[in-house]
């Protein structure tokens, strides 16, 4: 009888834990990170009797979780991968924003502003013309520095999201510790601790939403977590702390640091591969710094001409003199290493400076310079990684180094930024439209002797070769060129007598050919065909309120290619871009970004999605398949408690015959 009731009630316990873990599956059935349980049941070990063994029913041997160890890492770094992909996918938008197509983009503002010039060439001394040339410059301007200080607002963003995201990790990695300290202390106990389990690997796979992270479990059931190729984060029960600090060159820019006990490490940033914190960092440190390049390019590049065609004019003041800027241009940015030698008063003891030299060979670029020993110095090209030797006073890209006070001491470096400010710093600094330089410096005139239909269209300065002192000067046409078909000789006869020969053909500028040996530093373009004896006479100008050959060589602006020329090792240079052309091609690169970043993060959100899948679809609860589990060990209880009632049957039958 006693055999009888051991197994009614066994079967009961075992089937009731069964149905309170299945209830359990249930009620957690939407929990995030939770594992289905489930029983573990085994066979009690039978009783030898003379009659053979007899069974003494069901042991419950455990409960266990749902769980593939290679599935669950699968999701968390796929979901670690999508998240850094949608970060900056999402951060790249933002920028997009800052290079507008159409009327809103910085292309169309240069367009108007040098469209402007147009009336100022028909009406040179109305005050109303040049101050709508102003207003337009000054339109100009303000796109710039807005674009500017929007990418300023960008990058303090991004600070204050990093700063956020540590706080989250410190937050989560302290608590995977907590865990790590709960799931220790159950060592031994035979049995796993499932739902802290379910915890920590749900920790694990929120921490790597922020940074990416690898795992290695202990022999006490720990995990240890690593970040950034093996810098540990959680150690056993033990966390270190991430802090952001400020770019050791730029305390604009912020760096992601490791602090274990009292050392501190800088994390590269090349190592980290995920989550939204790497995201950030490569967002800032590539596609935030190149966009900020591209505009000062833009911003140096234009504002530079602009002001050097005014200088080559005269004003309407009295007496003329020449224009002054129109736009300031800011000077480039050399942020020494915060490491760098220093003086007892704080200050750095060594430094560098630059200066733009030729802004039609500025780079989108910023500039590494690094002193490996003393005496020799390389500078790397950031965006392409071109490096060379530069020694002091040597100029690269269009700007010249030196060294000041002294020269970089050995294991010194500086972050040399030549158009990193232009285009925040970029603002209207003519407010006088008189200060508009309309009237070229020299004027030519044919002669009324002429028998040919030269005549004259333009004359301007174009370089600093520009002489005033060359002026009066004549340009005779001796006869045809027998060796260019077409081309008629002339001579050139400056003030002090020097004469100077060349080969004019239609639509060649006479003035500015240095290929042929003649660099005055003014262009003189001609309508017409001239004959042998024909004569154009160059006179300093003398009324400026009527002369509008320095506007018109504003008009040439637009067409001519002055942005990103390069330097090449032979000498040459390569053409550079319109400023259309380059705004353009600017809005392209970041466009492209754009596009590849979204479609990155679209198939990586995929990839996350179906891995989380396959995870759930192992470690997951089926509301279907517990029903049917629920039923199945319903009627398993119902059927023991059957076994315990005719077991109670029996002995109350029992008790009653041995009363009679």
């Amino acid at each position: 009888m006693a055999g009888l009731l051991s197994l009614g009630a066994r079967a009961m316990f075992a089937n009731q834990a069964a149905l309170q873990t299945i209830g359990q599956n249930i009620a957690n059935a939407n929990t995030p990170g939770y594992s289905r349980q489930s029983v573990v049941l085994t066979t009690s070990p039978g009783q030898y009797t003379g009659a053979g063994f007899f069974g003494k029913g069901v042991d419950v041997q455990t409960v266990v979780r749902a769980h593939n160890d290679y599935l669950t890492k699968e999701a968390a770094s796929s979901k670690s991968t999508a998240t850094a992909d949608a970060t900056r996918a999402e951060q790249l938008s933002r920028l997009e924003k800052l290079f507008p197509p159409g009327n809103d983009g910085l292309g169309f503002a240069a367009s108007q502003f040098l469209n402007a010039m147009v009336d100022v060439t028909s009406r040179p001394s109305d005050p109303s013309a040049r101050q709508v040339a102003l207003g337009r410059a000054n339109e100009l301007a303000v796109r710039f520095s807005n674009a500017g200080q929007q990418l300023a607002d960008l990058q303090a963003g991004v600070v204050s999201d990093l700063k956020a995201n540590v706080t989250v990790v410190n937050q989560l990695a302290q608590q995977i510790a907590n865990i790590n300290d709960q799931i220790s202390k159950t060592k031994g106990s035979g049995h796993t601790p499932n739902d802290l389990l379910d915890q920590r690997e749900l920790l694990i796979s929120q921490l790597g939403e922020h940074i990416a992270v690898t795992t290695l479990t202990a022999d006490d059931d720990t995990v240890g977590v690593f970040i950034g190729g093996g810098q540990r984060l959680v150690l056993g029960t033990q966390a270190s702390k991430l802090q952001v600090e400020n770019d050791p060159y730029d305390p604009q820019r912020a760096v992601v640091s490791l602090t274990e006990g009292s050392i501190t490490r800088q994390l590269d940033e090349s190592v980290l591969t995920g989550g939204s914190m790497t995201a950030l960092l490569q967002f800032q440190n590539k596609d935030l710094q190149d966009g900020k390049n591209l505009l000062g390019q833009l911003a140096a590049a234009m504002g530079t001409r602009v002001n050097n065609q005014n200088a080559l004019g005269l004003d309407l003041a009295n007496p003329p003199g020449a224009g002054g800027k129109i736009f300031n241009v800011a000077s480039p940015r050399v942020l020494p290493a915060s490491t760098n030698l220093r003086v007892p008063g704080g200050g750095f003891a060594n430094g560098v400076a630059a200066t733009i030299v030729d802004a039609t060979q500025l780079q989108a670029s910023s500039y590494k310079l690094t002193s490996s020993t003393a005496g020799s110095y390389s500078l790397t090209r950031l965006s392409d990684g071109l490096a060379r030797t530069v020694a002091d006073g040597d100029t690269v890209d269009g700007f010249r180094i030196n060294f000041t006070p002294a020269p970089p001491a050995a294991g010194e470096s500086y972050l040399i930024e030549p158009v990193g400010a232009a285009a925040v710093e970029m603002k209207r600094v003519l407010d006088d439209p008189a200060g508009i330089a309309a009237a070229s410096p020299v004027t030519a005139a044919t002669s009324v002797n002429n028998k040919g239909t030269l005549t004259v269209d333009s004359i301007y300065a174009v370089n600093g070769n520009f002489n005033a002192a060359n002026a009066p000067l004549t340009v005779d046409f001796t006869g045809p060129d027998p060796a260019v078909t077409g081309n008629v000789l002339y001579t050139i006869t400056l003030a002090n007598g020097t004469v100077l020969n060349g080969s004019w053909g239609p639509a060649q500028p006479i003035g500015n050919q240095p290929a042929a040996g003649i660099d005055l530093g003014f262009e003189l373009r001609t309508n017409g065909v001239p004959r042998a004896g024909d004569r154009i006479s160059v006179d300093p100008t003398v009324y400026t309120s009527t002369n509008n050959g320095n506007a018109k060589a504003f008009l040439n602006i637009q067409a001519e290619g002055f942005v990103g020329r390069q330097l090449l090792a032979s000498g040459a240079i390569t053409p550079g871009a319109t400023i259309n052309d380059a705004y353009a091609a600017a809005m392209s690169e970041v466009g492209a970004r754009v596009q590849s970043a979204n479609y990155l993060s679209g198939v990586s959100t995929q990839v996350a999605s179906e891995a989380e899948a396959s995870r759930s679809g192992q470690a997951g609860v089926n509301l279907d398949e517990e029903a049917s589990r629920l039923m199945q060990y319903q009627q398993g209880y119902q059927a023991a408690a059957k076994v315990l009632q005719t077991a109670q049957s029996l002995f109350d039958e029992l008790m009653r015959i041995a009363s009679r």
